[in-house]
């Protein structure tokens, strides 16, 4: 019994934080086949998750960017700031690309996408906690190549956003409503106006019309370089 409960502390700790129970239970199921890894706590959103890892103080937490009414990122950041000993993983079925990028800056240690197969993940799972940097071949590329060829358009300055803003801003970009917007986000219409205003700030635009531009040719450039 000695012996197993050494074995057992051993195990590096795991926190589960997504707003779909069946994405959570595949999950479990994937690090249960690893006997150096334990899941140790689970939760949907950011203020459950805030209060696990602060009371379990997990190493690693696989974080899903978009949550049900909560972000993320924003998740990540907090984490970074408050329980720096805990590693943050993005999980994400979002465009690597861009959010790669986006979530090493707010203190990741890296992004992998719900489309890569089990092996692909763990081997993100093994280089994070390792304290490597996981991102796709894809994505790395992406991000040398904004790196060598920054944008010059304002409007392209999506880093400064949250990623809850970046969702309103992608919609807007379609043409969906402000209230097909907060239906298909699960937030108030008020509170996509609020996102609305401060994209708005954070760009430099000064009207509607000119956050529905930029939003257009933010949305166009995403898909041109998704085709490149």
């Amino acid at each position: 019994m000695a012996n197993l409960a050494v074995k057992r502390a051993r195990r590096t700790r795991v926190y589960l934080v997504d707003d779909h129970p069946l994405i959570r239970l595949s999950l479990r199921d994937i690090f249960s086949r690893e006997p150096d890894l334990a899941v140790c706590g689970e939760a949907a959103d950011v203020r459950a998750a805030l209060e696990g890892i602060g009371e379990l103080r997990p190493d690693l937490a696989i974080v899903d960017l978009k949550l049900k009414e909560s972000d993320g990122l924003e998740l990540i950041k907090e984490v970074a700031s408050r329980y720096p000993r805990t590693l943050c993983l993005a999980l994400s079925m979002h465009d690597e690309a861009l959010h790669a990028e986006r979530v090493v800056r707010a203190g990741a240690c890296g992004f992998v996408s719900k489309h890569e197969d089990v092996a692909t993940f763990m081997k993100a799972v093994r280089k994070a906690l390792g304290g490597e940097i996981y991102w796709s071949e894809r994505a790395a590329a992406e991000v040398a190549s904004r790196v060598a060829r920054p944008t010059r358009s304002k409007g392209l300055r999506a880093d400064a956003l949250s990623e809850r803003e970046l969702q309103v801003f992608e919609s807007v970009g379609t043409g969906t409503s402000t209230t097909e917007i907060a239906r298909s986000l699960h937030i108030d219409v008020s509170t996509v106006e609020t996102y609305r205003a401060r994209i708005k700030e954070k760009l430099g635009l000064k009207n509607a019309t000119e956050l529905l531009q930029e939003a257009i040719r933010w949305n166009m450039s995403r898909m041109a370089q998704a085709a490149y």
